[in-house]
């Protein structure tokens, strides 16, 4: 859709110095605030005159590359943890990328729990340290206002503001009147409401990095600017392992084994030293600084999503900008761009003035003092960068923050501080962690250019609990792709790959090639069926395929349903010390007979749950193929959620070169497909099909063989992951097809139906089996989760997070995992506030309609409200309820799953 705006009134009053016309201007230019042509509403960082005479150390612990928020933050966080010998190497001056230019706005709400606790991190960080410094970083607590036009809008804030009570945040919703007397001059005859966050406010990015930086410096760190890096260099270890060994720089060479890539838009430069694909794009983000406006002093901040826009306080002014469907690239990123900016393309911007002028009319009558459009970095996902590069050990990521680096910097700062150190970050930042993305994928350019544009483009778009992008999509399809797609799949996308959603088989709706939203010269697709389904979900009350997701289900509860899972992980470990690494890594005991299959975790050695997987013994000297491998001795076949395969390999890899473990990993994911066959009538179809018994004395639950089914080689495994009876086949790619349509016909006389993620979602949450990075993540332990039936506690084997397991169960849990369901007749998504005898005591991790039971369930970790031990005991004797939408539901507690509490159905029993 084009959008009008009058620009007239502004045109008129745009001051442009001709210095403004230059694409870069010199860096001295931005020494004092009242040179020409200095459009950013901040003195910008002026450096000491000795920081930019800093020698070169021979060695540090650590080096930064880039002196920006992230890198003056990280510098911080690792001197306050001890590190005293940390370098932070800046090409020109701290600030002069990206940071100096920022906007500064600082929120305190995200739709997810992490950012929540960031933010405060953030903004503690932000009060703190002029206390601490004596720098003055411009913290302005003046509030927020997120702004409704509809009443979908209003409800995703009210999941924000529900969310919030968890944390202690205090926000409230208001009607347009109240919104109106909180800031007068704001339009309020189209919003339905708003929500107002007192907590927000606004940085000073100069003042901000030179408390930062002064603080470490203080404590041991070296700030060493005009300092350009010329190489990483690496070098491989006796395992194998490529490791950081030095930076190189223009004024020296740095000992180092660790660096932190915090280069911002120059970060895929720094990346390419090392041999490290770094996915992100850059792309020119704008916005524009008014005149002086009578009465918006002391204004909070305003955030309108629904017209993309934000408009900050800025003294007695307001800088305006927002989020386009048709941003420009950075294409050639330019090394010297330092306190430098672009000209703003004013045909692209005018999106932006629309919306404000209609939230705040007085902006069409007031003149724009200056304008700013600088460097942003964009990733595919609209996350940051973070973690250690599965590439090179040692080499580190802190950029592509979207924009959103300086209010999560004290956050990002602190747990990235965490990584290097101790290995792994405090929180479960895996949503940040670069290992989220496939080796595979991250260079590809088309999916990191149109998933990094639908990002940014989407950026204000209502948060629904079920979306799928349009873009980058086809990058990775298993062997069953085309057969599933003519049988009417709705797909949906993890990490590349296209996964069943669920079915629609009289419509087919497969995704299209992305078309930009229409931007760039692209066509807008004429007739785009699969985002038609898509738009079924954006709501937050049930959607309209839930009849069909609840067909799916019952298919499986009553007969059999048939699952293609094929994106899941899929590794081997062989070798003389296999089974001494598997001792160590996983939780439960693969100490067994080859035909064996367990359910362990994984974990950190804080006792956090890296992953959940299944672990299989395999028999030796196989037949070949990834299905059934030659080798010696012991061998291991573990099956893993497709959407960690890169963190859950790597993390594997990690912990062998780590302790020297003789044996080899392999990834053989792509190789074969994986086909659940799930239900009361899953042993008498396949019976039909396979050359091997079924029965329980022959084939128990938790075991494997290779079997053939229908004339084909495969990997059986009896295990069900939505309760049922029902085996898993592990099938090379070849064979796959011929193996589904055969299941598919003989199933037809026992009612065999699709079925796709959707409903394993609801089949699984009502049987109690967790999802890894929902219910179950890194900061959770398994004792929290329910899950010590999975750790070899009785045994003298020891395992990666054993000792901080045993100390937990011995000095009781601080929060534990609980189950609920509600009577009403409302959907829950996830985010709900747990209210225990009128107190919240947490939130739920995840939620969804449990079809067999007929009711919503939800998932959450209680904590006691003064800090005590949560036992049996306390959860029982509370009286509970769920706050949805801001409004209480009385909830029930269960101790033990709501679906066949006794486990009988994965048994094939179903008297």
């Amino acid at each position: 859709m084009q959008r009008v705006v009058n620009r007239s009134v502004i045109a008129k009053r745009i001051l442009l110095p001709s210095a403004h016309r230059v694409n870069q201007r010199s860096l001295q230019a931005f020494y004092s605030s009242d040179v020409p042509g200095s459009n950013v509403p901040y003195k910008p960082y002026k450096a000491e005159e000795s920081s930019l005479l800093t020698s070169i150390p021979s060695a540090a612990d650590v080096v930064i590359v880039g002196g920006g928020v992230i890198g003056c933050s990280t510098l911080y966080h690792l001197a306050k943890s001890g590190v005293r010998n940390a370098v932070l190497v800046e090409r020109h001056q701290l600030t002069s990328g990206t940071t100096w230019h920022t906007a500064g706005l600082v929120w305190s709400l995200r739709p997810n729990d992490l950012e929540v606790r960031l933010l405060h991190r953030s903004r503690t960080l932000m009060k703190s340290l002029e206390d601490e410094t004596g720098v003055n970083t411009g913290w302005i607590n003046n509030g927020g206002l997120f702004i409704a036009s509809t009443k979908q809008r209003l409800d995703e804030y009210k999941r924000l503001m529900t969310l919030g009570k968890a944390f202690g945040m205090e926000s409230f919703v208001l009607g347009p009147e109240e919104s109106k007397k909180l800031y007068p001059l704001m339009n309020v005859k189209d919003i339905y409401g708003t929500l107002y966050s007192p907590a927000d406010g606004t940085i000073d990015p100069a003042g901000y990095c030179t408390a930062l930086t002064r603080a470490a410096s203080k404590l041991g760190a070296r700030v060493i600017q005009n300092c350009p890096v010329l190489d990483v260099e690496t070098k491989i270890d006796d395992f194998g392992t490529k490791r950081v060994t030095a930076v190189v720089t223009e004024r020296g060479t740095i000992k180092t084994p660790v660096v932190v890539n915090c280069a911002g838009a120059w970060s895929r430069t720094i990346g390419q030293l090392a041999g490290v694909k770094v996915p992100l794009v850059a792309m020119k983000h704008a916005y524009v600084v008014t005149e002086r406006i009578e009465g918006i002093r002391n204004m909070p901040n305003i955030r309108d999503h629904d017209a993309s826009v934000y408009l900050k306080l800025q003294g007695d002014a307001l800088s305006v900008g927002g989020y386009e469907s048709n941003p420009i690239f950075w294409e050639e990123v330019q090394k010297d761009f330092a306190f430098s900016l672009f000209d703003l393309d004013w045909d692209v911007f005018s999106y932006n003035i629309d919306g404000a002028i209609n939230r705040v009319p007085i902006i069409e009558k007031t003149g724009i003092k200056s304008t700013v459009c600088g460097p942003e970095t964009f990733t595919a996902d609209h996350k940051p960068l973070m973690g250690e590069s599965p590439e090179v050990r040692g080499y580190f990521f802190g950029c592509g923050f979207n924009s959103s680096g300086m209010m999560l910097s004290g956050g990002c700062g602190y747990e990235l501080a965490k990584w290097v150190i101790d290995g792994r970050p405090e929180e479960d930042m895996y949503s940040y962690d670069i290992r989220r993305f496939s080796e595979k994928l991250i260079d590809n350019t088309r999916w990191l250019k149109e998933r990094s544009h639908e990002s940014y483009a989407k950026n204000y778009s209502i948060v629904f609990p079920h979306d799928e992008p349009l873009a980058g999509r086809g990058m990775r399809k298993d062997a069953l792709y085309e057969v599933l797609r003519d049988a009417g799949c709705v797909f949906q996308e993890r990490h590349g790959w296209e996964r069943p959603g669920w079915f629609k088989p009289d419509d087919l709706a497969p995704p299209l090639d992305y078309d930009y939203y229409g931007a760039y010269g692209f066509s807008v697709n004429a007739e785009n069926k699969y985002y038609d389904r898509l738009k079924m979900d954006y709501t937050f009350d049930f959607p309209l395929h839930h009849d069909i997701i609840r067909a799916e289900c019952l298919g499986c509860r009553e007969r059999v349903a048939v699952f293609d899972m094929s994106y899941f992980g899929k590794f081997l470990i062989t070798g003389p010390d296999a089974q001494r690494a598997v001792d160590w890594i996983f939780t439960n005991n693969s100490s067994l007979a080859p035909g064996s299959t367990v359910y362990s975790c994984m974990l950190n050695k804080r006792g956090g749950v890296e992953a959940d997987l299944t672990v299989s013994v395999l028999e030796p000297r196989g037949q070949g193929g990834p299905h059934d491998p030659r080798f010696e001795g012991r061998g291991f076949y573990v099956a893993i959620g497709g959407a960690i395969i890169q963190h859950g390999f790597s993390y594997i890899k990690d912990v062998i070169q780590d302790r020297g473990f003789d044996c080899c990993l392999e990834d053989v994911s792509e190789e074969m497909a994986l086909l659940s066959v799930q239900g009361p009538k899953s042993r008498d179809l396949l019976q039909s099909l396979v050359d091997v018994d079924l029965g329980d004395k022959n084939f128990p639950f938790s075991t494997n063989k290779v079997v053939t089914v229908a004339g084909h080689k495969a990997r059986a495994v009896r295990l069900s992951f939505v309760g049922e009876l029902g085996w898993e086949l592990h099938i090379p790619n070849e064979s796959a097809k011929a193996v589904y349509q055969s299941i598919m016909e003989a199933g037809t006389q026992f009612g065999v139906v699709n079925a796709g993620y959707r409903a394993i979602d609801s089949l699984s949450i009502e049987k109690g089996y967790r999802h890894w990075h929902a219910d179950l993540r890194s900061d959770d332990t398994p004792l929290e989760a329910g899950l010590e039936f999975t750790c070899k506690l009785k045994t003298d084997i020891q395992f990666l997070g054993r000792e901080a397991i045993e100390k937990q169960k011995k000095e009781g849990l601080r929060k534990r995992l609980a189950c609920f369901t509600i009577d009403d007749h409302i959907p829950l998504h996830g985010l709900e506030a747990i209210w225990r005898d009128e107190k919240v005591v947490g939130f739920l991790r995840r939620a969804d309609y449990g079809f067999s039971i007929g009711k919503s369930i939800g998932y959450g970790y209680v904590i006691h409200p003064d800090g005590g031990v949560v036992n049996t005991d306390f959860l029982k004797s509370g009286n509970y309820s769920l706050e949805h939408m801001g409004e209480k539901i009385p909830a029930k507690l269960h101790s033990r799953s709501p679906f066949d509490p006794k486990n009988q159905r994965v048994k094939g029993i179903y008297a």
